[in-house]
């Protein structure tokens, strides 16, 4: 008889398990997951970017990376302050930013993120016509706009 009862209790464990995996919320996609822009960063310099996007429900992040823009000194990791602007289709702006980046050598590709940001369902993104500004040690700036829009285009969240 105790082998009957754990093995029903078993069953219904697996069972409400089970219900639970079938109303649990799928993983949002963004597509395209991954564009580059030609960035021009003033004295900092400027080239191609590559822009990396996820998304989970409303929470989405965009890293960012560039060989054509480097360190001006060793960066310690987390110590970058950024902030980037990207563009609505329709009008408006969403904020993504952060203090997250690896470690950096005098000399190495700028790379910042993940950068935290809210979007809904359909918003088409894009960095042509914002901006990314990234503050190291409190008192450097580098500011950077896309010189067109990215390719192969937009970020559209799901």
């Amino acid at each position: 008889m105790r082998g009957t009862r754990i093995g029903t209790g078993a069953s219904l464990v697996a069972a409400v398990a089970a219900c639970g995996l079938a109303f649990a919320p799928s993983a949002a996609a963004v597509a395209p997951g991954t564009a580059t822009v030609n960035a021009d960063c003033g004295s900092w310099g400027g080239g191609d970017a590559t822009l990396t996007a996820t998304q989970s429900g409303t929470s989405a992040t965009i890293t960012i990376n560039t060989s054509a823009v480097t360190a001006p000194l060793a960066i310690s990791r987390d110590s970058l302050v950024s902030e980037l602007t990207l563009v609505k289709a329709g009008g408006g702006t969403t904020l993504f930013k952060g203090t997250k980046n690896p470690a950096m050598a005098a000399g190495g590709a700028l790379e910042v993120g993940p950068l935290s940001g809210t979007v809904a369902s359909g918003d088409s993104l894009e960095a042509f016509g914002g901006k990314l500004k990234v503050t190291a040690f409190g008192f450097i700036t580098i500011t950077c706009t896309a010189q067109g829009p990215q390719s192969p285009g937009p970020f559209v969240f799901d």
